[in-house]
């Protein structure tokens, strides 16, 4: 098993009075999480999987005088795909209202439903974590910096996944089913989402221009929506942890773009598959965005991970000056060029250097990005 970098966080959590909401898309290996979490402890566990309707209507019946029909003389309570529960946030609540020396371990695969129900009931009373596909980090840990840094070509192409990186040779089929039928079914399943025809052509869309600027306008036109519908769309996707969205640093200089955006999916192999296109990164055109979206995506995994708080941005100007990536911790700024040839020349941009606060200018190319990601 590989160990993943939330583990031991979660473990330290346990038995705290706090529900622990454990967030991902689906495949991102929380269901092999919180049995490993299950295997670590000593007290009796129960595992619950909402996908099973009589789970579902037994956590639906409970309320404050009947919470040992569910505990028994468990300990720790596992509820595997909790948003597929109504009212889950409420039950919840109740469970660690009636039972406070028991400890509640929830998943969910989709943001949107479950983090809606549970904000309000469980006010003070959750902690949450976020599992995204396997990191640099998580996948050194597991052989060496060496070893994963000769996997890169592999990872541009064909992502991070559990599944994918754990069944060399069927990267390709592996993808394309949790392209075409399983990673969206979230999505799809949304009572008011009337045209998900709408939604894979997004898709396709955003895929073939990632590290580009978001124009909302021109993506309405090309997937013939209004600007209204796309926005709400993306939103979904971003919730249910298949892209993420850079907002443009903008606060000194005139030209600047004031409300720019980027998306980047956060895993490669997705972005290959809704396009299609698992050729050798070195027979491809798109070879610079697929960089920037990983190390992107690999930092964003990082940060999360280890827990460090930092705003994340790019910068350009309307004369088409531009900083790849930014990340923001104190008031202070660290700037990153990302360049897939180590021996292509960059320059930082003088106007950016004089307008903010730069305390690290850091070129990442294929030679040195480990370092940024471990």
């Amino acid at each position: 098993m590989i160990q993943r970098k939330i583990t031991n966080r979660i473990l330290k959590f346990l038995f705290k009075k706090k529900v622990l909401i454990i967030y991902g898309a689906r495949q991102t290996g929380k269901t092999t999480l919180v049995k490993h979490i299950i295997e670590s402890v000593s007290e009796k566990s129960a595992y619950l999987n909402c996908d099973d309707k009589e789970i579902r209507v037994l956590l639906e019946g409970i309320n404050s005088k009947n919470t040992d029909l569910l505990i028994g003389n468990s300990k720790l309570i596992v509820i595997d795909e909790a948003q597929r529960v109504k009212n889950i946030g409420l039950i919840l609540k109740i469970l660690i209202d009636t039972n406070p020396d028991i400890q509640f371990i929830a998943t969910g695969s989709t943001a949107f439903e479950l983090s809606n129900e549970i904000n309000e009931p469980l006010t003070g009373r959750k902690i949450e974590f976020k599992l995204l596909p396997f990191s640099f980090g998580e996948l050194s840990d597991n052989q060496s910096v060496l070893d994963e840094k000769m996997q890169l070509k592999r990872r541009l192409i064909y992502g991070s996944y559990p599944d994918v990186v754990n069944n060399p040779g069927n990267e390709d089929t592996i993808l394309d089913n949790l392209a075409n039928s399983y990673l969206f079914k979230d999505v799809f399943s949304i009572k008011d989402l009337r045209k998900p025809e709408l939604l894979e052509k997004l898709l396709e869309a955003l895929a073939l221009q990632i590290g580009s600027e978001t124009n909302y306008s021109e993506l309405a036109l090309t997937v013939g929506a209004n600007i209204e519908t796309v926005q709400r769309y993306i939103q979904l996707l971003e919730q249910t942890f298949v892209i993420f969205r850079l907002r443009s640093l903008s606060r000194n200089v005139r030209n600047e773009l004031k409300k720019g955006r980027k998306i980047y999916f956060f895993d490669n192999g997705i972005r290959n598959a809704l396009i299609s296109d698992y050729k050798d990164i070195d027979l491809r055109t798109d070879k610079g965005a697929l960089w920037e979206n990983y190390f992107i995506s690999e930092r964003y995994k990082c940060l999360a991970y280890e827990k460090k708080t930092a705003k994340q941005f790019f910068w350009r100007t309307t004369q088409q000056q531009e900083i790849d990536y930014i990340e923001e911790r104190n008031n202070e700024i660290s700037a990153f060029e990302l360049k897939y040839n180590p021996k292509k020349k960059t320059i930082f941009s003088k106007t950016f250097l004089k307008a903010y606060n730069v305390k690290e200018m850091n070129i990442v190319n294929t030679d040195n990005y480990y370092n940024f990601l471990i």
